[in-house]
């Protein structure tokens, strides 16, 4: 029976308490503050996410007008917002790091009968970045530009169950390739990036460990024909033809062979050029793959807009990481909810649902059930009429 415990607190019995503690205990989480645990700093931030607040004093005012059911929904004390602000600053943001990683290896193989409609037995990844803009004058350490700061998110998603398997933050002047160097990927692995990727050492690299990659190719690149596969053009396929590079550089960093598909996109009346180390897939399956690259679009669009990184609740490196790692934690979260309860309605909804919700104190799986009322109950037939 739930009863006596709020919606938040049956959505936090999702995270393993014994993980919770290892990373706490890892990075000596309790070393500078006994009153105010990382427990209760991570469901401060975490209420944060879901309720869209904008402020440590709008968190503290919320949270002070729930008092009679803050207990039970995990919070010991009140929290104030020095207090909150001190954790974050304080705290090393690597224990929501870790945190994160380990509700993805819970969420990871509760998608793993989702499909992308596409006969495929290989894992499918997408690799991008997003900016993260950021006050130069307000974070002098997050240096990008002149007058402009920011970080960088890197994010290596399955498109299988838009998960993310990958995630590093850096300064946003790092370039999004350097972080090929620290991706380790299973043999056989499909991985789809776009031409801000195309670095030629690097994909030899992926090469030699039996690694496939799909990228966009730039028009300026040399190369010659090898041989020409038949294509059918109604389908959007205009070539399919084995290359060898001829650049002066790039065949010394590329010595194999290299397949480049040109694909006509009709609905964007845009023309495309693939390069990919796949010899046995079809030209139309490796067009069809890259558009399922827009799914990591969709998730940076996602985590923007229903999660808060754009305001922070501190100024501080320290603070910046530990409100990011919060709001991946929090989409972990809601994502292993959504497998665990089996609910059909979107993230989008479940979230919007929870932001209202969290301190009811009914059964979490009950909100999400709910049906409409019928206002106009059909008769039973096997009641008699009161006036007969």
């Amino acid at each position: 029976m739930n009863q006596c415990r709020t919606v938040f607190a049956q959505l936090m019995d999702f995270v393993p308490q014994h993980l919770f503690n290892r990373c706490v205990t890892r990075y000596e989480g309790h070393k500078w503050m006994q009153t105010f645990c990382c427990w209760e700093q991570f469901l401060s931030m975490a209420f944060a996410q879901l309720t869209h607040r904008r402020s440590l004093r709008d968190i503290e005012s919320c949270l002070e007008a729930q008092r009679t059911k803050l207990y039970h929904s995990g919070f010991r004390s009140l929290v104030k917002r020095n207090t909150l602000a001190n954790a974050n600053r304080k705290r090393d943001y690597r224990i929501y790091q870790d945190l994160a990683y380990g509700l993805v290896d819970i969420a990871r193989p509760l998608y793993e009968d989702e499909s992308l409609g596409l006969e495929l037995k290989q894992t499918v990844l997408a690799f991008d970045a997003t900016v993260v803009d950021l006050c130069l004058s307000l974070f002098p350490w997050a240096e990008f530009r002149r007058t402009k700061g920011g970080l960088k998110i890197h994010t290596l998603l399955d498109l299988q169950s838009s998960i993310p398997v990958f995630i590093d933050i850096t300064a946003a002047s790092i370039h999004e390739v350097n972080l090929l160097d620290q991706l380790f990927l299973e043999p056989g692995t499909i991985l789809i990036m776009d031409r801000g990727y195309l670095d030629f050492e690097r994909l030899y690299k992926l090469n030699t460990k039996s690694v496939y990659f799909i990228i966009r190719a730039k028009k300026n690149f040399k190369y010659r024909r090898v041989y020409s596969h038949k294509t059918d053009k109604s389908c959007g396929v205009q070539c399919d033809q084995i290359i060898k590079l001829t650049g002066y550089k790039s065949q010394k960093r590329y010595p194999q062979s290299l397949r480049i598909i040109k694909y006509y996109d009709q609905k964007r009346d845009k023309k495309l050029l693939f390069l990919t180390n796949n010899f046995k897939l079809p030209a139309k399956t490796i067009a069809e793959l890259y558009k399922y690259r827009w799914q990591i679009e969709l998730f940076f669009k996602w985590l923007k807009q229903h999660l808060r990184i754009e305001t922070f609740l501190g100024l501080s490196k320290n603070a910046v990481k530990t409100q990011i790692w919060i709001a991946i934690a929090t989409y972990m979260l809601v994502s292993i909810l959504k497998k665990r309860l089996n609910l059909e309605q979107s993230l989008y909804t479940i979230l919007q649902i929870l932001s209202i919700t969290l301190f009811e104190k009914e059964p979490i799986l009950q909100i999400f059930t709910k049906s409409d009322y019928n206002l106009f109950p059909t008769i039973n037939p096997n009641q008699l009429s009161l006036l007969d």
